[in-house]
């Protein structure tokens, strides 16, 4: 996934030194392109050591952003030396992106007058101000840290994560393909809502989908390429023909639909049209299209599909849309607090599993549709590996998500357990179900590998204002 591009913001304060602007910016973007970062910099002659101090240089720094406009995804404010609050609110108010403050450290052998930074104190005013204009920024630890630290490093990674979740929600797109299942009230979304947040819903009906199926040229290159790749994808032994070639021709479609409507996430209707008409399930192709970063959820469900792209965009690795399903006893039968099993029928990325999968007919709804009516299950097992989880629901017109922390581990599940399952150990579980339950979440819940929720809730409630809990005691 691309990192984000920064544009740099230098504060100055003109009781300082001037020799320590010159040095700042050197340093940062050095430290930056070293991480991967491309950075944009206010010339230096365009203001007084190409730093910012008062408000008219704060002007000239907000029409260097306006000119850029489009380039970056978030500014690093730094401050070699105390900076100027009023400079900064005049150049960043209407920045419109993330705004990381960075305040360098003083050290104890330079605190004469002509070296010494006050930077500490610096930040504090810049953060007060902000606060005073309703200016968003982040602020983390350590309150002053050199950029040539690891922990500033980390403090980047962080941002980095916040800015990508920031640029990917605002004017995100989600599909929602086929009519919300009748019986499924359970994914009920309010599309006024996502609009208002920026998020537009485009629909298609499945009656659409499946004339475009209908329409592939099963000798075409995009029906061959689909082809190729489901079948290096996973084991189709005891597949039927027809069935492969449905699904691939399924597949052609939604590539193409995600294309057209320029789609960043979807959530498929994917039970029982599927089933009794076509004979087939699109369990993998949900998992194919997570694994290449175009989070898909299943039953329609748009909430979980847009918590998906967010939990995406901050891990930087595939999401998936899992069940909470079962409870998972020890070896005496009795229930453990903080483990459970999370699984779907198959839209698990081959990335999170762990080893080789194969497609199976849809065991659970045979008893519906009957014997290989719904080819297209990827069964397996989850890797381990520490994940992040969460969801979204609309209500009274918001947008409201839940995050929460955990891990996949090894313990086994029986070998009879269909679909693609895997036992996760999250602190504070029955806290967690108590809040789904009580708050009218849904059965669903979106992972993705490594512990993010911080960058996550930082840039869901912090920049775009959603409601975010984290009902999860911590460890």
């Amino acid at each position: 996934m691309a990192k984000s591009t920064f544009a740099l913001f230098f504060g100055n304060r003109g009781f300082f030194p001037a020799s320590l602007l010159a040095e700042a910016r050197a340093e940062l973007p050095a430290v930056l392109k070293d991480l991967g970062h491309e950075v944009l910099m206010l010339d230096s002659e365009a203001t007084r050591h190409g730093a910012v101090e008062t408000p008219r240089e704060g002007e000239v720094y907000a029409n260097f952003l306006r000119e850029n406009s489009g380039k970056f995804d978030g500014v690093i404010l730094s401050l070699p030396n105390f900076g100027d609050e009023t400079g900064a609110v005049a150049a960043l108010k209407d920045a419109g992106v993330p705004i990381l403050v960075q305040a360098y450290p003083d050290t104890m052998d330079r605190m004469a007058p002509e070296v010494r930074r006050d930077a500490f104190c610096g930040k504090l005013s810049i953060l007060d101000v902000f606060h005073q204009y309703g200016v968003k920024a982040t602020a983390l630890k350590p309150h002053t840290v050199s950029p040539t630290s690891e922990r500033f490093r980390a403090n980047v990674d962080h941002f980095d994560r916040v800015c990508r979740v920031v640029r990917g929600m605002r004017g995100m797109v989600v599909g929602a393909i086929g009519a919300r299942t009748t019986a499924f009230k359970t994914v009920r979304i309010d599309e006024v809502a996502l609009q208002r947040q920026g998020i537009t819903m485009e629909t298609l009906d499945l009656s659409d989908i499946f004339a475009r199926m209908g329409a592939v040229d099963v000798n075409g290159p995009a029906f061959s390429a689909k082809a190729e790749v489901l079948r290096s994808y996973t084991s189709w032994a005891g597949v039927p023909g027809e069935a492969f070639g449905k699904i691939a021709r399924l597949g052609v479609v939604l590539d193409d639909v995600i294309r057209e409507y320029r789609m960043d996430a979807l959530a498929l209707r994917c039970w029982i049209e599927l089933q009794q008409q076509l004979g087939i399930s699109a369990c993998v192709l949900l998992g194919e299209l997570n694994g290449r970063g175009i989070p898909a959820a299943c039953e329609v469900d748009v909430g979980n599909a847009v918590a998906m792209a967010a939990l995406h965009w901050a891990s930087g690795e595939p999401s998936t849309c899992l069940d909470w399903n079962n409870n998972y006893p020890d070896s005496s039968g009795q229930d453990q607090d903080d483990k459970c099993i999370l699984f779907h029928c198959g839209p698990v990325p081959k990335k999170l599993m762990r080893g080789a999968g194969h497609i199976a007919d849809h065991a659970i709804l045979a008893n519906a549709v009957g014997q290989g009516c719904g080819y297209g299950c990827h069964v397996g097992r989850i890797a381990s590996f520490d994940f992040t989880f969460g969801s979204m629901m609309t209500e009274d017109g918001k947008m409201r998500f839940y995050l929460g922390e955990g891990a996949f581990t090894d313990d086994t599940i029986p070998a009879d357990f269909f679909g693609c399952g895997g036992v996760a150990e999250i602190p504070g579980l029955q806290d967690v179900l108590l809040h789904v339950g009580e708050n009218g979440y849904r059965h669903h819940v979106g992972v993705t590998p490594g512990l993010v929720l911080e960058p996550i809730r930082e840039a869901l409630g912090c920049y775009l204002g959603f409601e975010v809990s984290v009902p999860q005691r911590q460890p």
